[in-house]
């Protein structure tokens, strides 16, 4: 299949593959007129990595699942090296979190510090 039917049948733009592909992540064949050629196999791989990529991993991260990401990667149990990466991605989305999380806390308190001007946000003066 073309690179556009694969686009079409996994939800993922052409250019995300294109991407996926210079990364190692998935290959195609060339046509003789040029055009990318995949076979059926890809449609399951661009479902896995789209399962890591959703999950919080890096397209880096889902480069260390390559050998597994044929098959029904959702059900597989996790290698010690696929647990690690999970642990350090979490921990990155927790840090992450916790400072948009005190961002938010910030600004809120701000707000209700001026509760008794202006009632629009945008006219407040923030410190």
């Amino acid at each position: 299949m073309r690179i556009g039917e694969l686009a079409r049948r996994t939800g993922v733009s052409a250019r995300s593959l294109r991407h996926y592909e210079q990364a190692g992540l998935v290959s195609s064949a060339r046509a003789a007129n040029g055009y990318r050629v995949y076979d059926e196999t890809a449609v399951v791989r661009v479902a896995n990595i789209r399962y890591l990529l959703d999950a919080g991993l890096t397209l880096d991260d889902v480069a260390a699942f390559r050998s597994c990401l044929d098959g029904d990667l959702p059900s597989v149990r996790p290698s010690g090296r696929g647990l690690e990466i999970a642990r350090e991605r979490l921990a990155v989305l927790d840090a992450r979190i916790a400072a948009q999380t005190a961002a938010r806390d910030r600004l809120a308190a701000a707000l209700a510090a001026r509760s008794d001007g202006p009632r629009d946000a945008t006219a407040v003066r923030l410190p």
